[in-house]
């Protein structure tokens, strides 16, 4: 039982912090950039209702309430990202409250969206299994680990980039922001859908 609670944990946990699947972390990052620790309940908020969206994507899909077309998947996740990182660019160093409804939104949609990219491999991993929600629970908790690694990591780079490197807020959100911009387009480009 515990050996079976540590691998799905585990699995979430190297799924999203995976080096070859680094897409979640793009997506984090880009979520998170404009913050700073003491914004930590509105990027709590943000990323609660991402996990939320992923959780309804992992239980839709786990119990075959919901078939994924995995191109479509894969070509909507980085697209979720482009969208971010562009509303980042486009906001940086303005005195937009960044807690729109609007932003809380698209955190739990793009989050459904994220979740179906996971509910795929979940669904590999557990197959024909009866009980599916202990292990989904397990694995939702790895990705949560994960998560809170992630933006943890992106905080103290916020921090000390903005701090010992004198960094403007806005600077540091339109410079990572446009990397990640640099990074998603091909993925975009490289999708079966468009090549």
């Amino acid at each position: 039982m515990l050996d079976d609670f540590l691998f799905y944990v585990q699995y979430g946990v190297n799924h999203v912090l995976d080096i070859n699947g680094y897409d979640h972390v793009l997506f984090l990052l880009v979520l998170t950039v404009s913050y700073v620790f003491k914004d930590w309940k509105r990027v709590l908020v943000l990323v609660s209702l991402f996990t939320l969206g992923h959780t309804i994507s992992l239980v839709l899909a786990a119990y075959n309430v919901v078939k994924i077309n995995g191109v479509l998947v894969e070509f909507l996740i980085p697209i979720t990202i482009l969208i971010m990182a562009l509303y980042n660019v486009f906001t940086a160093g303005k005195t937009i409250q960044k807690g729109a409804g609007v932003l809380f939104f698209s955190a739990l949609f793009f989050g459904i969206i994220h979740g179906l990219g996971f509910a795929r491999e979940f669904h590999l991993l557990v197959g024909g299994k009866r009980d599916k929600l202990l292990p989904l629970l397990e694995f939702g908790l790895g990705i949560e680990v994960a998560q809170i690694i992630i933006v943890f990591v992106v905080l103290c780079l916020s921090v000390v980039m903005q701090s010992v490197f004198r960094f403007s807020k806005r600077d540091w959100v339109l410079v990572m922001s446009s990397i990640v911009i640099g990074l998603v387009i091909p993925m975009i480009l490289e999708n079966e859908l468009i090549s």
